[in-house]
Order: C-alpha cells, then structure tokens, then sequence
C-alpha cells in the first residue's frame, strides 16, 4: 500500500530499467521557485517539453552526482552552489528509466547559461503554484497505442505534463509543502 496519489509508468514501462536522475533547483528565496527547461524541438527525443535537467547515470555515479552533472551541462548551475536537501521517490517511465528526483535549494539569484543543444529555454515556476494539487490536472493520452492516464499543470502558458508533472504531483503528495512555505 502506497501514498494516495502517487503513481509512475511502471505498469507499462518493459525490459531491464536504466538509471537516470533529474535535478529539482529549487530557489532558496522568500516565495520558492521550481527551476524547469524547455527541450529544443530539434531534439529526437521529447521535443519541446518542460523537463527538468537530467539525463541517464554514468559509470560510477550515483543519482545526486548525476544531476548536479546535468544541471551543470543544461544550465551551467555549479554543483557547489547546489544544497542538497534529498532525493525523492523514484519515478519508473514507460520509456525503460528508473528516474530518481534529486531535491536541491539554490542561489535566488543564480545565474543561468543555457546549453542551446540541450534547453531551448528555461523559466522559474512558483513552487507553491506547481505543488497546490488545485492546479494538477488529470488527463488521459495515447501512448504508444495505449490510453494512458498523466498529470498537466499550466503555468503562465508553460504546459508541464508527462513524466515531469507527474514528479511534482508524487512531491506534492509527500509533503506538507504548504507547513513549509507558509512558515
């Protein structure tokens, strides 16, 4: 028995899984942000979405090396500016990833440098907005030739949705985000 309203594409993901994490840059000022890219449309794989900076582990890494490594490449945010509060509860994809979360607090006015090949764009997302479940949206899309149930959350014309919406939803359920940000 699990958390209510916590879920991944582990029913539907197959074969041997592949180790990935992603970094949660979370702004450490008075009103939080939530730190999201927008994948270039030339890219092969999930063209144009919100992600997160992430990427697969490497040899010898473990998932908090990863994405500081990432987020370093994606947006050039030094590893040692980042405070690692956590790692959250792995999110299993239908792609064939075992992607864990890592929770970290960064500079409020830390600078951000793009890699173009990597992030079209980035944007800074009120973490009180992305948390409130009042905005999670539930939706069913065709995957593969399967219906499949994600979450959306729309901000400011950013559509979040797939698996990087469905990592804030999991957060969202874990926390008592509102004790925290209210003070």
């Amino acid at each position: 028995m699990g958390i209510e309203g916590i879920r991944d594409d582990s029913a539907w993901a197959g074969g041997a899984l592949r180790d990935a994490a992603v970094l949660m840059a979370v702004t450490d000022s008075a009103e939080p942000g939530l730190l999201l890219t927008h994948r270039p449309q030339s890219m092969a794989a999930h063209p144009g979405q919100v992600s997160f900076p992430g990427g697969k582990l490497e040899a010898g890494e473990d998932p908090v090396a990863a994405a500081l490594r990432e987020a370093e490449e994606e947006l050039a945010i030094p590893p040692a500016q980042v405070r690692i509060v956590g790692s959250a509860r792995s999110f299993v994809t239908g792609t064939g990833f075992n992607l864990t979360p890592v929770l970290g607090l960064v500079p409020a006015d830390l600078t951000i440098t793009p890699d173009p090949r990597e992030v079209e764009d980035w944007f800074e997302a009120p973490l009180r907005f992305v948390l409130d479940q009042r905005n999670h949206v539930a939706k069913m899309g065709d995957f593969g030739g399967h219906q499949l149930p994600y979450t959306e959350i729309v901000w400011e014309g950013h559509r979040i949705w797939g698996i990087t919406a469905g990592i804030i939803a999991n957060l969202s359920h874990r926390l008592a985000w509102e004790e925290l940000l209210d003070g």
